[in-house]
């Protein structure tokens, strides 16, 4: 279930003339069944609320006070989210003989006596706040509003707005249903609040509440479009935004230096904007220095699944789990670890929105695996990143709804996905992609479009420690070989690789800058394209071994800060 909750007012929204209908409480208990919650966000004060409505036990959560107050139906507790109101602002009020109600943290009166507060908030010096509400007027502190106490509610039962479809009727409802992942206004509401809204029901109050309520089971919504809370996939080549599908399965291939990390780091980083939550696998450490993220694990330390859940219970925290401390042949059985849990917390909660696996033929190889037998039929928000989609376990593949292709040879990608699935509608495609340029190619309708990735915010950085110090795996590594293969040096890492450097006879350290095997190995496999065309430029330049030694050294520390060799 994407909408997991629902959000919505009472006067005029839920009720009819202050009570609610019996048909809309059977809506409301149906909705219950479903798994899903409810929860009230209403300008009424609780005792007020408690007089005309006695069904307060269907909400697991009422939002009283305009945002002022959060009661809990089932212990009775009530937490105030506001400061109480200044006793000199009140009394004042009083003097004035105006209709006037004082709550916890509200003070509500009515039109036309808006200027009376007005005047009493400037001469006493106080940060206060008017929020109208056809013909109310509540003043309240300053922040706080029915966002903001739906956002407190959602929080302690662990639910984003993302996952909340809202309805409401009036000018203090707008906050509340911006935040919804789903708006509605009811077909009686305020023509500036139906403008605003994703869907305007046909009935009236607590009739428009049955309508949302049954939409929401019948399709949770798929069939509603809605546009304001939607992600960039990336461009399309007239600068339009082309948004990713809510829920898709996305697999992103690519070769290598074809872009796949620019992609991946602006998609993480335009889903943190949109308070998104993701968890993203990171078997290489290329993304621990990612703004709005928590890395779990580093090149000394693997990360726990005990850990990584325990940080995903914050609505708005983001995991990055960098498995580089882990060994290569342990990172498939941490995700298999991982996954149910992730897969359960999404049942409970839908969070996280997105499941991002970097270097996915790692974490889900082809042949026998468990996490990929073990995927259910449906597994919304999933992004798989890989150079090889032949070497993904196919019970993952078959999930896969989109297929962005990007760097060289695409059309073989493409083929080798094809083959892995038995997919007989290949797309044709002709030569090689230029880097920040992509074709997304919809399985459902075998579209392809040509787009063009979006630059990150963030530069990438550098990850000194994990090339500098850590421990590549033995593929990635160099190896110091020699003209005659007589050699078998291994360098794991970019300060053995310069130690290694400088001890390696003259003939085998030109062996391989003839060979370009410097330029290789930074490009392929420390995945440093800048580094690569400065290590290419060396090797090309035809000069002796003494000064492409020390300009490839130069090269790396000015990057990395690797330690110079003490010799």
């Amino acid at each position: 279930m994407q909408f997991i909750a629902a959000a919505t007012d009472y006067d005029a929204t839920l009720a009819t003339e202050g009570r609610v209908e019996p048909q809309t409480i059977a809506a409301l208990e149906r909705f219950k069944r479903s798994g899903r919650k409810l929860v009230m966000v209403t300008g009424r004060e609780l005792p007020d609320l408690e007089t005309v409505f006695d069904r307060l036990d269907l909400f697991e959560r009422i939002i009283a006070e305009n945002g002022a107050l959060l009661y809990r139906p089932d212990t009775r507790e009530s937490v105030p989210l506001g400061d109480p109101p200044p006793p000199e602002f009140v009394e004042r009020l009083r003097r004035a003989d105006i209709p006037l109600s004082v709550g916890r943290s509200i003070v509500a009166t009515v039109e036309p006596h808006e200027k009376l507060v007005l005047d009493a908030i400037r001469d006493l010096g106080l940060e206060l706040q008017i929020i109208f509400n056809k013909g109310a007027v509540m003043i309240l502190p300053a922040g706080v509003n029915k966002a903001s106490g739906l956002t407190a509610g959602l929080d302690e039962l662990g639910l984003s707005p993302h996952n909340v479809a809202g309805i409401g009727d009036a000018e203090n409802d707008h906050a509340f249903l911006r935040l919804c992942g789903a708006s509605a206004a009811v077909a009686n509401a305020l023509p500036s609040l139906k403008s605003e809204c994703d869907l305007v029901t046909r009935g009236s109050r607590g009739a428009g509440v049955i309508e949302l309520i049954e939409r929401v089971l019948e399709d949770d919504l798929k069939s509603l479009r809605r546009t304001r809370h939607q992600v960039a996939l990336a461009e399309s080549v007239e600068g339009e935004p082309v948004p990713i599908e809510p829920g898709c399965v996305l697999l992103a291939a690519g070769s290598s230096g074809g872009g796949k990390s620019t992609f991946l780091m602006g998609l993480m980083e335009r889903l943190c904007k949109q308070r998104y939550q993701y968890c993203a696998i990171d078997p290489e450490g290329d993304y621990e220095h990612i703004e709005g993220a928590v890395v779990l694990g580093t090149a000394k330390r693997p990360p726990r699944p005990s850990e990584v859940m325990e940080l995903l219970q914050g609505v708005r925290e983001n995991a990055i789990v960098n498995l580089v401390g882990l060994a290569f042949a342990d990172r498939a059985a941490f995700l298999a670890e991982l996954f149910p849990q992730l897969l359960e917390l999404r049942t409970r909660t839908a969070r996280p929105h997105w499941i991002i696996l970097d270097e996915a033929h790692h974490l889900l190889p082809a042949g026998h695996d468990p996490v990929a037998l073990a995927l259910p039929e449906r597994l919304p928000g999933l992004v798989m990143v890989t150079i090889e989609p032949n070497q993904i376990a196919p019970a993952a593949l078959d999930r896969v709804d989109e297929i962005l292709l990007m760097g060289k040879q695409p059309q073989k990608l493409a083929q080798e996905f094809c083959r892995a699935v038995g997919e007989r509608n290949c797309p044709q495609l002709q030569g090689d992609l230029e880097k920040g340029v992509g074709i997304l190619w919809r399985r459902s309708d075998s579209t392809t479009k040509t787009l063009r990735l979006i630059e990150p915010r963030q530069q990438r950085k550098r990850h000194a420690r994990k090339y500098a110090e850590g421990h590549l795996p033995e593929e990635r590594s160099f190896y110091f070989r020699g003209s005659e293969n007589k050699l078998k040096l291994r360098a794991q890492n970019l300060t053995v690789f310069l130690q290694m450097a400088e001890g390696v006879d003259e003939d085998t350290w030109m062996h391989h800058l003839r060979a370009g095997d410097y330029s290789r190995w930074f490009r392929e496999c420390i995945k440093d394209e800048d580094l690569a065309r400065e290590a290419e430029a060396i090797e090309l330049d035809g000069m002796d071994a003494e000064e492409s030694r020390a300009r490839i050294r130069e090269a790396v520390e000015r990057r990395y800060t690797a330690p110079a060799n003490p010799n």
